[in-house]
């Protein structure tokens, strides 16, 4: 697997530790969260002996988000979902325990469904945890003799998942930040990184902007959306910090663009630079900024492309958070139902089901055949890291090998330095605080690193929780390593081999949809339509250059050629000038031709035409390329 990580992968893993370093808002408190309410499940736990005290204390960094609402609503539907499918394992486990092959048949048909859950339903963010717990549940029953014995070993296992849910409830409602403060706080820090880009126009500035440009608003919209449900804030105030928010995306977009024309006067620049921190400043207070005075253009060339730029700030401005009449960019999307529209006639969801049930089956009998009971993290591996691609699954796998080796290393030292020192419960709790709050705060950072803050946590877990008291066994933290290694090892062999999905099928098809919405922001005639919807395609790019990304770790035989990776990724690091057009053209005539080109690029996608259309991308610098490739 090594042998996969070239230059650009290590580059990659470099760049994700640039992520782990960078700014995040609320990132301190939402570990200390994390850490506390370990602390509190492990304390219980050890407290009343229950089943897995490790993996209950893991499962806290499942149910917490970083805002009080998601994180209550995650751990209630956890518990609800457990319990039913708690009390359907009651039913079977006296048919099933005696019976070895009927016990394994039971736990690999219970993956199946679940697995196909969370690849095609939206159940997907607790499926594959859930099949974890229940499958291993299974196997704990098969070492228990007697009936009784067998009802009270699951209801242990609903206590596994009631005990940090109960916690979590429970100090979220004491300290966890609310949805509306959370969006005001990302708010906030998207005016005051608009403001450093006016006032410091430099490397640092220019790559924070680009950065929030890509992230986009959804966890922000989202945020409002649990407060409006929280009840907590005035429906007509989460409507004007809804409007606040698509406002702060487009001065973003606008503040990078005035930054690339580079037409604007140092006096306007800092007098705007003024008014975006004062505005950051009013959200500090949990207020939101109104009745907003236009920025007088002095020393602004009337003719210039600054002059329309910032003639649009203002408008904005003027407009920040005010609720239109008529929504100026409608974004909502169809709903759905439970299922994906191909959960039923698409194979690979049940591919992928098949994929994690066969490696998480294998690892269980592995260490069931052999008696080594020591290094079942292995079965738990295989559902934490599988996901729908190889390149995903690699990457993750990547990461849990990383966070897993870090974490050991941690927790083996803490066996041998400081748990001899430790003579009572407090000074183990001691140690889940402080692995939980390094987990917490690399797992509260960007989505490309959070992984390994879990894997970091859970490996420090495993070695230092070994049962009701500090206690000091280096052949269990061996063996559960070596579980995860096996683990690891298993999953990599079966996604690569069979039914292999390479993430880069999807990318010209994600490109072609993003030339396409780009052709039909330029159909809107309203220049506030259009200031509006453009910073929708960043975030959509952002996840196509991610994918890109995400392609190098595939191996060669599923990895398109370099050259083609190249051009694609290119072509997204032009897409400021795509916007170009959509931002300068205010005829009609124009918007359209602008519009049609964008039709143009697409169709080329989709007949496979593609190839010349990326390498003209590829050339720095090159005049009128955007133009040049619809032809």
């Amino acid at each position: 697997m090594a042998s996969l990580v070239g230059d650009h992968a290590r580059g990659t893993l470099r760049a994700r530790w640039r992520e782990l370093l960078e700014r995040t808002p609320g990132r301190a408190e939402f570990a200390l969260r994390l850490a506390i309410i370990c602390a509190l499940t492990a304390w219980i736990g050890l407290s009343y002996r229950t089943l897995d005290v490790a993996l209950s204390t893991y499962v806290v960094f499942f149910m917490n988000k970083p805002d009080r609402t998601s994180s209550m609503l995650t751990s209630v539907a956890f518990t609800i979902l457990v319990g039913i499918l708690i009390g359907l394992l009651i039913l079977i486990a006296g048919v099933a325990v005696d019976i070895p092959p009927l016990r394994v048949a039971i736990m690999a048909a219970i993956s199946m469904a679940l697995l196909f859950l969370a690849s095609a339903s939206k159940l997907k963010p607790l499926a594959s945890t859930i099949a974890l717990i229940l499958v291993y549940a299974l196997d704990l029953l098969g070492k228990i003799p007697e009936g009784e014995l067998i009802t009270r070993a699951l209801l242990y296992v609903w206590l596994l998942v009631a005990i940090p849910a109960g916690v979590s409830v429970l100090v979220n409602l004491l300290m966890g930040p609310s949805p509306t403060h959370l969006a005001e706080r990302a708010i906030a820090l998207r005016l005051r990184a608009a403001r450093a880009l006016l006032v410091t126009p430099d490397a640092v500035s220019r790559h924070s902007v680009a950065s929030l440009r890509a992230q986009g608003d959804a966890d922000i919209r989202k945020h409002l959306h649990l407060a409006a449900l929280e009840k907590t804030s005035a429906l007509a105030d989460v409507a004007s910090l809804q409007q606040a928010t698509g406002s702060t995306s487009v001065l973003l977009l606008l503040v990078e663009q005035i930054d690339r024309v580079g037409n604007a006067t140092v006096a306007w620049r800092q007098e705007a630079a003024t008014r975006l921190a004062d505005m950051a400043a009013i959200l500090d207070r949990h207020l939101y900024p109104v009745d907003i005075a236009p920025i007088a253009p002095d020393g602004v060339p009337p003719s210039s492309a600054a002059a329309s730029l910032t003639s649009d700030f203002n408008a904005v401005l003027i407009s920040f958070a005010i609720t239109p009449k008529e929504p100026v960019n409608e974004t909502a999307g169809e709903k759905t139902g439970f299922f994906v529209a191909d959960a039923f006639h698409n194979p690979e969801h049940i591919q992928y089901a098949t994929k994690v049930t066969m490696a998480a089956m294998l690892c269980y009998l592995f260490y069931s055949l052999t008696d080594w009971q020591g290094i079942h993290t292995c079965l738990i591996t295989c559902y934490i890291v599988g996901l729908d691609t190889t390149g995903e699954t690699v990457e993750k796998l990547l990461l849990r090998l990383t966070g897993a080796l870090t974490g050991a290393s941690i927790g083996i030292a803490a066996i041998v330095w400081l748990t001899p020192a430790i003579d009572n419960v407090s000074g183990l709790l001691a140690l889940v605080f402080a692995g939980a709050l390094a987990g917490g705060w690399i797992a509260a950072g960007s989505p490309r690193i959070a992984y390994a803050g879990f894997q970091l946590t859970f490996a420090i877990l495993l070695c230092v929780i070994q049962g009701s008291s500090p206690a000091f066994d280096l052949s269990i933290a061996r063996d559960r390593i070596i579980g995860i290694l096996l683990g690891i090892g298993v999953v990599y062999v079966i996604f690569v081999s069979v039914w292999p999905v390479s993430i880069a099928r999807g990318i010209d098809p994600a490109l072609s949809s993003l030339f396409r919405q780009l052709a039909g922001i330029g159909r809107l005639k309203a220049v506030m339509a259009r200031l509006y919807a453009l910073p929708n395609i960043r975030p959509v790019a952002a996840k196509i250059d991610t994918d890109l990304q995400i392609a190098y770790y595939e191996p060669s035989s599923l990895q398109p050629p370099a050259d083609w990776l190249k051009r694609r990724q290119a072509l997204l690091k032009r897409l400021p000038s795509l916007e170009y057009p959509l931002l300068y053209n205010d005829g009609d005539q124009d918007l359209d031709s602008a519009a049609d080109r964008f039709d143009r690029m697409a169709d080329a996608i989709d007949r496979g035409d593609a190839e010349s259309l990326f390498a003209q991308a590829n050339v720095e610098g090159h005049p009128g390329w955007e133009q040049n490739l619809a032809h």
